[in-house]
């Protein structure tokens, strides 16, 4: 037990920005196949929780999705020396029905290459044998999905993303899951690709290249990867940077933000977008290993999930994605057999009531594994308030609440905890500026207000 008080303060009378999509996911949601074989569906959730965007990676791993024929550059042009302008050559199916049914209900970020290969022999990792080609075939997924192409759609997809992890191994590692070719082979990859697509698509937001990690000072990795795109003057299109991080404290998240966005600065791409588009609660990748993945279907795991939001709404990042809302280890959202929403899906419902509020207000959080974000709009307002350490002995945090700025008439507090779920606690007096809230470790509240006109 703590006696430790802790202070989170809020002046509703202060906005300093608009609440970013901290809430999108990988992958989208399971909805019912054609044949109504398939009882089980998700997409309801992804509506209640305002999911603003599904990306799509790792895909081909769900049957549900249409498995090993869908989103993969592979699996929709499936013969590379066929002809890049056929229509007859590309597969669109499977792709095709998982693109409406998640647009049915959020945004699709879509990531063109291949899903990760763990297997001993690798088929999709590897770098495509023109790369020219690769672009082009590229090129018609997007003309089909934006354009009308091959019987297609005029969907507004604007997030096309090229690869995933291409840094995650070293030039001579044998066991590469990724990418199968060298540091300079991708540089080269995602140069001819991204002059390419935007050139084809200029209104459309290319970018990539999905790291695995954001510090390389042994190898210099991302520093290569952007004087390649800057070298001889020359400015390869880059509208985004995406990158991931897999951690135990929310803090990991904020510092690499503001990494990431040095080196961005550095090289001139200060207007680009800083996407986070994969984290997740990892101990380590070991030993505790499977305790983490147990630990993000919990109420830890929620608590880590609402904290990293905040964090990242703070550190500017400019969207974050969950890893993931697929049926997998990583999916703390929904269990994997009935898709019964789990406590790390209602940090999600909490913070879209701060995002469609919209109006990010001054918020300061004063304590150790306290975190807090709050918004309003007209006469109402929120406040994300967590506490989340990652130590299991750490039981509860006494914090003082304190609002300025408007003038509340009250405040109606929910909590998740490990035997609540946004549940209804009570109705704050806030008559005198402030109250005194208990939470547990692990915890998070959403505090509603409501203001005087």
């Amino acid at each position: 037990m703590s006696n430790e008080k802790n202070v989170i303060s809020v002046d509703f009378g202060s906005v300093c920005g608009r609440i970013g999509p901290m809430h999108a996911v990988n992958n989208g949601p399971i909805c019912k196949l054609p044949a109504g074989d398939q009882l089980k569906v998700n997409d309801w959730a992804f509506r209640a929780a305002g999911i603003p965007y599904a990306r799509f990676h790792d895909s081909s791993f769900c049957s549900s999705y249409g498995g090993e024929h869908t989103v993969d550059v592979s699996n929709i042009f499936t013969d590379f020396s066929a002809d890049v302008d056929d229509p007859s050559a590309y597969d669109f199916a499977m792709t095709d029905k998982y693109v409406a049914d998640t647009l049915s209900c959020c945004g699709v970020f879509y990531r063109l290459g291949s899903k990760i290969e763990h297997g001993v022999k690798k088929y999709n990792t590897l770098p495509p044998a023109d790369f020219h080609k690769w672009a082009r075939v590229c090129e018609h997924i997007i003309a089909h999905y934006t354009e009308g192409w091959a019987d297609g759609f005029n969907y507004d997809i604007s997030y096309w993303e090229i690869w995933n992890e291409p840094d995650l191994y070293p030039d001579d590692s044998q066991v590469k899951t990724t990418w199968g070719g060298s540091a300079k082979q991708f540089y080269e990859l995602y140069t001819i690709a991204a002059e390419h697509l935007k050139a084809r698509f200029p209104h459309l937001k290319i970018g990539g290249p999905a790291l695995a990690s954001v510090y390389h000072e042994n190898d210099g990795w991302l520093d290569g990867f952007f004087q390649a795109l800057t070298r001889d003057g020359k400015r390869v299109p880059l509208d985004f940077l995406s990158w991931h991080i897999y951690a135990r404290n929310p803090y990991q998240i904020s510092a690499a933000a503001k990494h990431v966005r040095g080196i961005m600065d550095k090289y001139g791409y200060c207007d680009a977008e800083s996407i986070l588009n994969e984290w997740n609660y990892v101990r380590d990748w070991k030993a505790g290993f499977v305790k983490s993945l147990q630990d993000v279907k919990s109420h830890k795991g929620a608590a880590f999930t609402a904290a990293v939001m905040t964090e990242a709404q703070h550190s500017g990042i400019d969207m974050c994605m969950y890893y993931d809302a697929r049926p997998c280890g990583f999916n703390g959202l929904f269990d994997t057999d009935t898709l019964r929403p789990l406590k790390a899906y209602y940090a999600f419902k909490a913070f879209n009531e701060l995002y469609k509020l919209g109006d990010e207000v001054k918020t300061e959080a004063a304590g150790d594994g306290v975190y807090a974000l709050a918004a309003r709009n007209g006469c109402h307002g929120a406040l994300l308030a967590v506490n989340y350490a990652d130590d299991d002995n750490r039981l509860w945090q006494q914090v003082e609440i304190k609002a300025s700025g408007a003038r509340i008439t009250d405040a109606d507090i929910f909590v998740t905890d490990v035997s609540r779920t946004l549940t209804f606690a009570d109705t704050a007096d806030f008559s005198e500026g402030s109250i005194d809230l208990q939470l547990e470790n692990y915890s998070f509240a959403l505090i509603r207000f409501n203001f005087c006109r």
